[in-house]
């Protein structure tokens, strides 16, 4: 079973269970975070929102892209007409083949640290002083998941900063039976998983920020799990909610 389903089928499983618990107390009038329950693999995390990833959950604690295995990039080394205009891709264990440069671990540099790493191998050599230009033309490595009530749900490439509408938006949009209220984001972190739930029309209206997404990152539109918990708990979303999800 992939990691989108087990992350659902986690929360399927025990958000009934803490759901009504959780929303109990909310009506109750309760201010502090409430008991989770006796199921020890849900917990309530005291936070707004689900916590970035680590650099080795996706190869990129930071926004400029990181280029990752079976990425397609674009080489060109100025004034060596055999060395422009080529196109190149990383293979699966990370590393690039580069003519009179060999070869070069690329899997989680930025292109301009594949820029310097080819220049510091040319150097000298074929050239004084080269002048490298790599650009990324295809991404199979760093992407983000979206399904359930979209338009066009599928894998897409995250290039710079990304977040929950834009990434709806590259799935072209929700579809007309979205429960645009019912929002789910799957994250894992340090081999813990987490699910944060939304509220797009919230968010549209300014309610609340706009959530970043990373690589790794599954997005679900209104799926019957997202519905049961916004059902049960729409006491408590005045703001995001994060689920905790224990290792399994």
């Amino acid at each position: 079973m992939d990691a989108p389903s087990i992350f659902k089928e986690t929360l399927v499983l025990n958000i009934l269970r803490w759901g009504l618990v959780a929303a109990a107390v909310a009506l109750a009038g309760a201010c502090s975070t409430p008991d989770i329950g006796t199921d020890p693999s849900l917990n309530m995390v005291h936070q707004s929102a689900l916590p970035p990833p680590s650099r080795a959950d996706v190869l990129a604690a930071e926004r400029p892209y990181l280029v990752g295995p079976f990425d397609k990039l674009r080489i060109d080394v100025f004034g060596v007409d055999q060395l422009q205009n080529k196109e190149y891709q990383i293979d699966a264990s990370g590393r690039l083949s580069f003519p009179f440069a060999g070869t070069i671990e690329a899997g989680g540099l930025t292109p301009q640290e594949i820029s310097d790493a080819i220049s510091d191998r040319l150097r000298g050599r074929i050239i004084r002083d080269p002048q490298v230009t790599v650009n990324l033309i295809e991404t199979v490595s760093q992407v983000v998941t979206v399904e359930g009530a979209v338009k066009n749900p599928g894998r897409f490439p995250v290039i710079g900063e990304m977040t929950l509408l834009r990434t709806i938006a590259l799935a072209q949009g929700t579809s007309d039976l979205a429960k645009l209220e019912s929002v789910l984001i799957f994250r894992e972190v340090d081999g813990v998983r987490y699910a944060g739930a939304y509220d797009l029309k919230a968010i549209r209206l300014g309610n609340y920020e706009d959530p970043e997404v990373y690589p790794n990152d599954v997005v679900v539109v209104g799926d019957s799990a997202a519905r049961r918990l916004f059902r049960d708990l729409s006491p408590l979303l005045a703001s995001p909610l994060v689920v905790l999800l224990q290792r399994l």
